[in-house]
């Protein structure tokens, strides 16, 4: 699991098929105190409804998100597991 803040959103003209109809963010992953930024922004689908400037956990746990898309070949490493109340 991750830390991260949303930071946007992204758009694909071109995409694989199981990415059809999901919303995808970008996510900045965020040290231990919940506010220093940690590494590389993240790409991620959504199906919370998250908003940029939230703090989101995101898991790239395979099954759960090839479960979750109902897709056995997507390419999706990291999806939004909740939402962090502040």
């Amino acid at each position: 699991m991750l830390l991260a803040r949303i930071i946007g959103t992204a758009t694909a003209t071109t995409k694989h098929p199981s990415l059809e109809g999901w919303r995808l963010l970008v996510a900045q992953p965020l040290m231990q105190d919940g506010k220093s930024f940690d590494g590389d922004p993240q790409l991620a689908i959504d199906h919370l409804g998250v908003g940029v400037g939230q703090t989101a956990i995101l898991t790239s746990d395979g099954k759960l998100t090839r479960e979750l898309m109902k897709d056995d070949s997507t390419p999706v490493r990291w999806s939004v597991l909740g939402v962090v109340d502040e």
